[in-house]
């Protein structure tokens, strides 16, 4: 007997991906507002909530930036068990992002590509949207990008401004310089460029934090194409530039994983089961480098439980799922939370 969301998902599917997206986050808001999802979503108590960062999660599952682009669905979302929601990736301008189409479904995979390009409503609306949200007791993290117009050199002038808007809303903040769908982004985690941009993130912190009396963590969000000696240069920039964590990881622009698929050769960036060897593989490289002093957020390929139990396993302290839940809903969320209550990162 099929539940719910199978139904759901199969009728969502017979849409392409991007029109199954804002449906599926528009009947969220509906039956958000109507009362419905808490009648068909009862609060669950999780016996374990985790202390992070100084923050405070009901449980070790959060929900990853990049399906909550605008901040305006957190209630709905909070309300399917998860401990935290990322909303994001925001520039400081609004941007129409990448031409469609732009999403594509790899079912067979469990796997997604997309290349949006940050499309978002700009910081203003992010932070008004972020305001809107009234029941959601869980961590919010805000995810902040630059606009794809603005050069690198002038990157690190971006990230601030988000900075400053998200502040007085966001629990965390993660900078999002791997995203391989903004043209010359990921030239941001070489060496040299992630140590000048946290120099200055951390400056401007450290005023944010006098300013209005409370600290908010800043966070990387890290690549899984990187190799050993750029992993380790990497934990070395963060450990001596006071990063508070380490989101591992985006989406990969390999394609092994899914030769052969029809659409494996559309440009962007790939996310779902596929990733889940490499982004475990990358969380381990860190945690060894970072011996503790520096929490983990990982994510990247959590299909199932055990997926997530293997993240914290490796050197995480948190985990975050996105593709799985399109393909398999709510109950993946609760099913990871309930086999992490007790689990020692």
């Amino acid at each position: 007997m099929p539940d719910a969301y199978s139904i759901a998902r199969s009728l969502l599917f017979q849409l392409d991906a991007e029109s199954a997206h804002h449906l599926s986050l528009r009947g969220l808001r509906l039956a958000e507002k109507v009362g419905a999802l808490k009648l068909m979503f009862p609060e669950e108590e999780f016996l374990a909530p985790v202390e992070a960062m100084g923050l405070r999660f009901p449980n070790r599952v959060g929900l990853a930036a990049g399906l909550d682009k605008e901040g305006n669905t957190i209630d709905a979302l909070g309300r399917l068990g998860f401990g935290f929601v990322e909303i994001g990736t925001i520039t400081p301008r609004p941007q129409a992002g990448n031409p469609k189409p732009r999403l594509f479904r790899l079912v067979e995979h469990e796997a997604i590509i997309n290349r949006m390009g940050f499309n978002n409503p700009g910081i203003e609306a992010g932070v008004e949207n972020v305001r809107r949200s009234k029941h959601f007791d869980g961590v919010i993290g805000f995810n902040i990008g630059k606009n794809k117009d603005t050069p690198n050199q002038n990157a690190a002038d971006d990230y601030l401004a988000c900075l400053r808007a998200a502040y007085p809303v966001a629990d965390y903040i993660a900078v999002n310089l791997s995203s391989p769908n903004t043209p010359g982004l990921r030239d941001l985690q070489s060496e040299e460029a992630s140590a000048r941009l946290l120099e200055r993130l951390k400056k401007e912190q450290a005023a944010l934090e006098k300013e209005h009396g409370r600290h908010v963590p800043l966070l990387f969000k890290v690549a899984p194409d990187l190799d050993p000696p750029h992993v380790s240069s990497l934990a070395r920039v963060f450990l001596e530039g006071g990063l508070d964590g380490l989101i591992a990881t985006n989406t990969t622009l390999a394609r092994e994983p899914v030769a052969g698929h029809p659409r494996a050769h559309e440009a962007g960036g790939l996310s779902g089961r596929p990733l889940t060897q490499r982004s475990t593989e990358i969380i381990r490289a860190f945690a060894g480098e970072f011996g503790g002093r520096i929490p983990i957020i990982g994510v990247g390929g959590i299909s199932c439980a055990q997926d997530a139990v293997d993240k914290i396993k490796a050197g995480a302290s948190l985990v975050q799922i996105y593709s799985a839940f399109i393909f398999q809903g709510p109950r993946l969320v609760t099913d990871c939370a309930r086999a992490l209550e007790g689990m020692k990162a």
